[in-house]
């Protein structure tokens, strides 16, 4: 914080911030029950600690097949050998480039800043946090709103 030499009392300069969380998220469409995770950035670990809890959440005896666009995580090196080792559970599938409208996660995504952050003031970005989390709460369990959301 920068004092001007002629002022006794600090000036506090607000300037923007970049503060984010990332969220991985995905919906089973047969019954509209949402996964998601929370983490600091997106990248290959996060990335594969998701799918790691979607294994955890999906039916037993089923394989998960997850619809993804072309980030560069998903892409990852260091996924290859835990998907090959796993890939009797999961399995997945890339959209093609430019194509987000395809992935029904991409609605989920749309819905939530409708229903959370539009005409909305947060003072910071964890007051922001609690209201899309105790969204995403109530859509823990299967439910026809994303059901119907993501029905292909």
């Amino acid at each position: 914080m920068w004092v001007p030499p002629e002022q006794k009392d600090p000036v506090v300069l607000h300037a923007p911030t970049r503060k984010s969380k990332a969220y991985f998220g995905g919906v089973r469409v047969s019954d509209g029950t949402f996964v998601c995770c929370q983490f600091d950035l997106f990248d290959s670990a996060s990335f594969k600690a998701f799918l790691q809890n979607l294994l955890v959440k999906r039916r037993r005896g089923k394989k998960a097949l997850v619809i993804l666009d072309n980030a560069r995580y998903h892409h990852a090196e260091d996924l290859d050998l835990w998907l090959e080792k796993n890939s009797s559970k999961i399995e997945l599938f890339f959209l093609p480039p430019y194509s987000p409208e395809l992935n029904p996660i991409e609605r989920v995504w749309k819905l939530t800043r409708r229903l959370c952050t539009h005409n909305q003031y947060f003072q910071c970005l964890d007051d922001l946090v609690k209201v899309v989390e105790a969204k995403f709460i109530s859509w823990h369990k299967p439910n026809d709103i994303l059901h119907k959301l993501c029905a292909i």
